[in-house]
Formats: C-alpha cells, sequence, structure tokens
C-alpha cells in the first residue's frame, strides 16, 4: 500500500504547529552541524590547494568550534568530524569529537581505531554516517545505546562533507534522547491522538503511544522517500507529517 498525499491529508493546524515546532527545536542543532561542515571543508580544502592529503594534526583546527558549540548549544552533547577512510594521509581512520559532561567540562573522545582488536574500527556501517554518504543529505540517526561514546540513549543529527565533490566524512552532533524528549513530548501532547516521530528508517525517536515506544520501529511506507516528497499523506489509516526541512516524520495513529 502506497502513501496517499492532496489536501485531504494537511490535518489540523494543531498537526502543522506541532511538526513545524519540532524541526525548529532540532533546527538549532543542525545549525551547529552546519557549522562544523563549513569549518571541515574550509579546512580540507585548504590542504588540497596546498598539493597534499591532510592529516589528523591538521583537524586540531576544528577544536576551538566545536568547544564553542558545545557550550552554547543546550541540546548537544557531542560534536564533531568523522573522516571517510582513506582521506588522511597519516592514519587510516579518524572521529575529531568532543563530548561535554554533567559539569560543562569538555573533553575529547580518544577511541582505539586500531582494526585488528577494536570493535569500532568501522564504523562507516553507523546509520549516521551511513545515511549522509548514501544520500548526500542530512540525517537523524536512533535513538540507541550509544557504546562509542557515553553510553546513553542518544540521538546523532549529521550531513555530509564533500571537497571538490567528494565525499569526506560527515559533520555531526550527539542530543541525549532524554533531552530531546523533554524539547518534544510537551508538543506531542497538544495532539488529540498517540502521535510518535520517526526518522527516515522508519525508528521511533519520541513517542506519547504506549504501543509504539522510542527505539522500536514503524512499520509503514519508506520513510525516507516521504522525506524527500516532503508532502503529508496518509498510510494505512496513519497521518504523515514531514518535519519541515528535519529528517523526521510526525506519524499520528
Amino acid at each position: 500500500m502506497g502513501v496517499s498525499s492532496g489536501p485531504a491529508t494537511l490535518g489540523t493546524d494543531t498537526t502543522t504547529w506541532v511538526a513545524a515546532q519540532v524541526g525548529g527545536a532540532l533546527e538549532a542543532v543542525f545549525d551547529a552541524v552546519a557549522a562544523t561542515r563549513a569549518d571541515t571543508a574550509d579546512l580540507l580544502g585548504r590542504a588540497t590547494a596546498d598539493g597534499r592529503r591532510p592529516t589528523s594534526a591538521d583537524l586540531a583546527a576544528l577544536r576551538p568550534g566545536l568547544h564553542l558549540r558545545l557550550t552554547r548549544e543546550e541540546l548537544v552533547s557531542g560534536a564533531g568530524f568523522v573522516v571517510a577512510p582513506g582521506l588522511l594521509a597519516d592514519v587510516p581512520a579518524w572521529l575529531e569529537w568532543w563530548q561535554s559532561n554533567a559539569d560543562g567540562e569538555v573533553r575529547p573522545l580518544v577511541l582505539d581505531l586500531d582494526p585488528g582488536h577494536s570493535a569500532y574500527a568501522d564504523y562507516t556501517h553507523w546509520d549516521w554516517f551511513a545515511l549522509p554518504r548514501d544520500t548526500g543529505r542530512r540525517a537523524v540517526a536512533g535513538p540507541y545505546v550509544d557504546y562509542l561514546c557515553s553510553d546513553e540513549y542518544s540521538l546523532t543529527l549529521s550531513e555530509p562533507v564533500c571537497v571538490r565533490g567528494r565525499f569526506a566524512g560527515v559533520a555531526a552532533a550527539d542530543v541525549y534522547l532524554r533531552h530531546f524528549e523533554a524539547a518534544v513530548l510537551p508538543l506531542l501532547r497538544h495532539l488529540d491522538r498517540p502521535a510518535r516521530l520517526v526518522n527516515a528508517r522508519g525508528r521511533v525517536a519520541a513517542s506519547t503511544d504506549p504501543a509504539q515506544l522510542a527505539g522500536s520501529l514503524t512499520k509503514g511506507p519508506d520513510f525516507g522517500e516521504l522525506l524527500t516528497d516532503g508532502r503529508p499523506g496518509t498510510y494505512d489509516g496513519m497521518l504523515l507529517v514531514p518535519c519541515r526541512g528535519i529528517p523526521l516524520v510526525l506519524v499520528l495513529a
């Protein structure tokens, strides 16, 4: 069964308002991701213009901006640039990643990326890396338990970084799920029926529907295609409203 779209599926003013407010809540995080993307593309572009491959040491120039975003953006708990394997001259893979703790202290993420004995050596299969790489668009991945960084239930927002048309990696930011839920659940409760927010994979990011908890999968249409189309629709009795500019769909039962 496909998605039906048209004027009859637009829903109430409250529904479209909630979708817009959810988009606004995450747009500030994507603004931080976009700033990291711009800084990284500029840095890598200068190295290319000098006729050399960048190194992990070059990425230290990103740190002042990353520290600023971590201290300024309330929802952001981690931020950085994740390198496409083979990009750097000195190491096969790298995360220039920083995170803040409960006391507001900003610290680096230190990982063993040796493929011989590290489970984290190949990060390219994670949605936060694979979706921007494969689609060329921003993505919301999760929620998932972030064993890589914080051991917290988290969302990761990411965008591709390209230099001269070549994919170089992703700029990204982490948001703890508990902080995201605190921001969006009051909005979902304005609706007159159970609702949830799902990402391009159909994974529930937040929910007021007891039958569809955060982290579960929503069976239905191709949510990625719906997000590309950008228009509200219906599917099997559900109302589907893309959150404007944000890769999340508001689903009303």
